[in-house]
């Protein structure tokens, strides 16, 4: 089994950044793809942001491409989120998935998940 836990979350302002952290634990998440996603109130749960095992292929939704960035660090197990240039809409639940077989770019295909942490980007 893997536990996640999502860290970073809070308010902030239109404009500025937040840097969300996912520690693994339970299991080394070395060999898992690794994704971000996002669910606001009434709203599905929707893909932000992936990583593959090495770090060395990343994939975004559109929305965010040139604002956010993500990141691991494979040594602590770790999973980081850099969000710049918040905008109103980018508030919502951020969740950590982790994936066995395939790059995470929808909920179904992720095994593992946190419980979230919420950002909010007041305008």
């Amino acid at each position: 089994q893997v536990q996640l836990v999502e860290s970073g979350g809070g308010l902030v302002q239109a404009g500025g950044s937040l840097r969300l952290s996912c520690a693994a634990s339970g299991r080394t998440v070395s060999n898992y793809a690794m994704g971000w996603f996002r669910q606001a109130p009434g709203r599905e749960r929707e893909f932000v942001a992936a990583i593959n095992w090495s770090g060395g292929r990343t994939y975004y939704t559109d929305s965010v491409k040139g604002r956010f960035t993500i990141s691991r660090d494979n040594a602590k197990n770790t999973v980081y989120l850099q969000m710049n240039s918040l905008k109103p809409e980018d508030t919502s639940i951020y969740y950590c998935g982790a994936d066995r077989s395939t790059i995470p770019r929808i909920p179904s295909s992720v095994d593992y998940w946190g419980k979230g942490t919420l950002v909010t980007v007041s305008s």
